[in-house]
This record gives C-alpha cells, sequence and structure tokens, in this order.
C-alpha cells in the first residue's frame, strides 16, 4: 500500500502547520500531495479508498497521497474548516491546495493530478 496515514504530528512534519491556517500557505512536502480527510464510519469515503489506493500506486514516484482521519486528527479537521466527508486536498508543490468536497471520480482525480499536481507552472486556488 502506499497511502500514509497521518497523526497531528505527521501533518505537521509532512504537509503544513495548521496551528497557522490564516498564514501564507507553505507546504513542507518534497513532491505534490493528495490528503483524503475521511472517516472510517463514512460510506462515500470508504468508497473513495479504493480509488486512492490504485492512484497513490499509479503515481508512487511522483506524489503522496496521505489519509487523515477527521475523528482522531480534529484540531487539523477544524483548521481547515473540515466540515463534510470525504474533503480532498489536491497540493502542488507551489501554489495553494485545490480542496474537493465530496466522493470524487477516478477521471476527476486523474484530471486534478495532471493539471493541478504535475504541470509546472503553479494553480491559484484557495483553501
Amino acid at each position: 500500500m502506499n497511502i500514509i496515514h497521518l497523526t497531528e504530528e505527521d501533518f505537521l512534519r509532512r504537509v503544513a502547520d495548521y496551528r497557522h491556517p490564516q498564514a501564507e500557505w507553505e507546504y513542507f512536502g518534497n513532491r505534490p500531495a493528495i490528503v483524503d480527510f475521511y472517516a472510517g464510519w463514512c460510506g462515500p469515503c470508504r468508497a473513495l479508498s479504493p480509488v486512492l489506493e490504485e492512484i497513490a500506486s499509479i503515481y508512487k514516484d511522483q506524489l503522496y497521497v496521505y489519509k487523515v482521519d477527521v475523528d482522531q486528527c480534529e484540531t487539523v479537521a477544524d483548521a481547515y474548516d473540515i466540515r463534510s466527508i470525504p474533503t480532498t486536498f489536491f497540493i502542488p508543490m507551489k501554489g495553494r491546495p485545490v480542496k474537493m468536497v465530496g466522493a470524487i471520480s477516478k477521471n476527476e482525480i486523474e484530471r486534478l493530478v495532471g493539471e493541478v499536481l504535475l504541470k509546472k507552472e503553479p494553480y491559484h486556488a484557495e483553501v
């Protein structure tokens, strides 16, 4: 499995400083990332999980796929105003993340990977 499950401490080390969500966005990773905010009891989250596993396998050398359990990481979820799950962040190396709410299709994920994560110019969007 190529998906990495994050704790609050891991998120702080690998992704961003959630303690200051209003500050200028700064991504800490060394390759683009997808962050899936989910819960184990959420049906749409469970439906999205195998799609993200497949994406993680396909793009294993190009990007990270992280999962953040909102029940275990409430502070992170609150910092980024996660009110519906699944919520997925597509985090390019430069620029702000793109936030998608709901179970999104594999085609949409692949489109966002290509347009947002693997392109050379930063994608400008607000979280």
